[in-house]
């Protein structure tokens, strides 16, 4: 029992982290209506952008505390998040409005690969580490109420933390202020929106700096775990089936479907893996995804598209 109960919590830690990827799917989708594949650029350069400015402010400014050099190099990176939230609605969105899906969708794909060399040009391609200060040793827990206890990684744990404090004030900032509904109004219909006085170019400037902030955190925390790499913007791959099974406009959705994956991957590695062989965590995802997309196309908590005709 105890053994399954650590797999299961590292489930739950690493659905987590997936949901907080895939949030920012989600914010974009449900303003724009485009799947942004530019997400894993985002978390990429985020990353690298704090990483390399947590080296260079202590020898720019002259002080040592690598605690000050985190918090000032994460204020640095939002601030370089925002701009690029607002360079990417002042010379791509603006003129595409109203335009075609494949259209919307075209256009985050050169944004992500303009993301992808800009990065490597301003921080380089070398492999970077951020260092936040979150303890890496596990610790055993529990030990009183199963034999041998359970053993957890705190900076899981942590980092679990984050990403849950994160996705509850943005649902705080979705359902409790008029910007927050203004988004949910724009989500549902773009013209009627419009037609009420809501800018739309204005809001899909707060909807991609939110995403860029999802992006800085999702960074932040995977960069500590795995260290600053190209590889790095892969993660948001592993956040794809999250949004098919929670659903392309549902924020629960990404938390849900988060945990689910998680869970789903350590669960079916530890139990299934020794009967089908390894790397059943690399592929459960996409099979349960796609099966998702067979039986129940708009996720779990995805709005139903009834045509009538």
């Amino acid at each position: 029992m105890g053994f399954f109960l650590e797999t299961l919590l590292g489930g739950l830690m690493t659905g987590m982290l997936y949901s907080l990827v895939a949030l920012g799917f989600v914010l974009i989708f449900k303003a724009s209506g485009v799947f942004n594949f530019a997400q894993g650029a985002m978390v990429l350069f985020a990353a690298l952008a704090m990483a390399r400015f947590s080296e260079w402010l202590p020898k720019w400014l002259g002080f040592e505390s690598a605690i000050l050099a985190n918090l000032l190099a994460f204020l640095v990176a939002g601030v370089i998040m925002f701009a690029v939230a607002w360079l990417v609605e002042r010379l791509v969105l603006r003129h595409l409005v109203n335009q075609e899906g494949a259209t919307l969708l075209m256009a985050t794909l050169g944004i992500a690969y303009l993301l992808d060399g800009l990065g490597q040009t301003l921080f380089g391609s070398d492999i970077y580490k951020i260092d936040v200060g979150m303890p890496k040793e596990p610790v055993m827990a529990f030990e009183s109420v199963f034999q041998g206890g359970i053993l957890v990684n705190k900076e899981d744990l942590i980092a679990a933390a984050i990403a849950a404090a994160l996705v509850g004030a943005l649902a705080l900032f979705f359902q409790k202020t008029a910007t927050g509904r203004a988004l949910r109004a724009v989500a549902d219909d773009h013209q009627a929106a419009q037609s009420i006085g809501i800018p739309l170019n204005r809001i899909w400037v707060v909807v991609w700096c939110v995403a860029g902030v999802v992006a800085l955190v999702a960074g932040m925390i995977w960069g500590s775990k795995l260290g600053v790499q190209f590889s790095l913007s892969t993660v948001a791959l592993r956040a794809l089936p999250v949004v098919i099974l929670g659903g392309l406009t549902s924020v629960p959705g990404a938390i849900i479907g988060g945990l689910i994956i998680g869970v789903g991957e350590k669960l079916s590695e530890v139990f299934l893996g020794p009967y089908v062989g390894g790397g059943i965590e690399i592929w459960f995802a996409y099979v349960l995804a796609l099966l998702f997309l067979l039986v129940r196309p708009q996720g779990l908590f995805g709005e139903k598209i009834i045509d009538r005709v």
